[in-house]
């Protein structure tokens, strides 16, 4: 049987050939006038995404790489933070503060369920000394988003630095830093940004670069204070022809237009969770995002995925660590067409099938073409 392959995963997701071309052209020296101009031009571009007027600085690195730059350039060891803790990538940020000493204060939750603005009051009420709060908008462990925008407005106007994960979140769901009041923002190349891995980028507003500045924790690799002090150039050797990639894509949505992007993702994930509800499953998550759908699974999550890939060709993921075997996520992020999802769905009924929990056929997908047939014509 002839395949293509697939990739509905949360990360990475798949790259357009215009933008894989770019990688391709000519490796150039990271100091030439040339490069620089690229780069600098790159990094303007990139605002538009955040939707922000304030710097935003590239890492060569993983989103991890990200997290861990806002965490060591805002809080100092012994002191305390607000982390919501929700899922896995809650917990890295639990992991990352633990690394550097600092004390967290954890909203923790059971997974597939959302922090609310409520729940962040409270913890800054009774930590009136806490002067950051690490969120994740969303936790793609369970493909759960959060209300960001009342959050915000908790910590607007305040002292309060309000640091979000958007590693997975930018592009799938709306975020408007400046107008929101989002003081730093994260995301990573291999997610919406429709790029390899390989990219971080940091936002960061005024209110929390002065914080930046009178940090005193630990830092050299990932400190932001070299980073604008280079700018627009990078202060280490930067990742070249990803950055040709990465200039590349962001044309490719700005052309497209962010809200149209946003509506993008918002279709996808309407038609794939109404495709899953019609063949009898049940979503995880209590507020079900747009990056992906998290499913609770009627057979072991591992076989599912390995069947979808190595005979259909369509890779989605499996639950993490608590969730293995329990759910299966199937991702609407990036660089994806209507029949993309249709494909995904098909995929998921022929393996359920094969693998012995009977679905009828074709009642899935009759499901999400409506939603995608609406949501295009009208």
């Amino acid at each position: 049987m002839v395949r293509r392959y697939l990739l509905l995963s949360p990360g990475p997701t798949p790259v357009p050939q215009e933008v894989l071309l770019e990688g391709a052209k000519e490796t150039i020296h990271h100091r030439t006038p040339e490069f620089v101009n690229l780069l600098k031009e790159t990094l303007e571009l990139t605002k538009y995404v955040f939707q922000t007027q304030h710097p935003v600085y590239v890492l060569s690195s993983s989103g991890t790489g990200g997290m861990e730059t806002a965490m060591v350039n805002l809080v100092n060891p012994g002191e305390k933070a607000i982390i919501v803790n929700a899922g896995k990538f809650g917990e890295r940020w639990v992991d990352i503060a633990k690394a550097y000493g600092i004390v967290p204060v954890e909203i923790k939750l059971p997974w597939g369920t959302a922090v609310t603005p409520e729940m962040i009051e409270k913890a800054l009420k009774e930590n009136p000394d806490v002067k950051v709060v690490f969120t994740t908008y969303s936790e793609t462990s369970t493909g759960t988003v959060i209300d960001l925008e009342g959050i915000a407005k908790l910590t607007k106007g305040t002292d309060v630095i309000l640091v979000t994960d958007a590693v997975s979140g930018l592009l799938a769901e709306p975020l408007k830093m400046d107008e929101w009041g989002i003081d730093v923002a994260v995301s990573g190349a291999q997610k919406g940004w429709m790029l390899p891995p390989g990219l971080a980028f940091i936002a960061v507003n005024d209110k929390a670069y002065a914080k930046i500045e009178k940090c005193t924790n630990s830092r050299y690799y990932f400190d932001l204070r070299k980073y604008k002090k280079s700018a627009p150039d990078n202060p280490w050797t930067t990742a070249v022809n990803l950055i040709y990639m990465l200039n590349k894509a962001v044309k490719m949505l700005k052309e497209e237009g962010i809200e149209n992007v946003w509506a993008r993702h918002k279709l996808y994930g309407e038609a794939t969770r109404a495709a899953i509800k019609e063949i009898g499953l049940e979503l995880f998550s209590e507020r079900p995002g747009n990056v992906l759908t998290a499913v609770k699974s009627p057979i072991p999550s591992s076989n599912l995925t390995k069947v979808m890939r190595d005979k259909y060709g369509v890779t989605i993921a499996a639950g993490q660590e608590p969730m293995k075997d329990e759910i299966f996520r199937i991702s609407h992020l990036g660089y994806l067409t209507p029949f993309d999802i249709i494909t995904g769905i098909t995929a998921l009924e022929f393996s359920l099938n094969e693998l012995g929990y009977k679905v009828e056929i074709g009642k899935g997908v009759k499901a999400a073409e409506e939603v995608l047939f609406k949501g295009l014509v009208g």
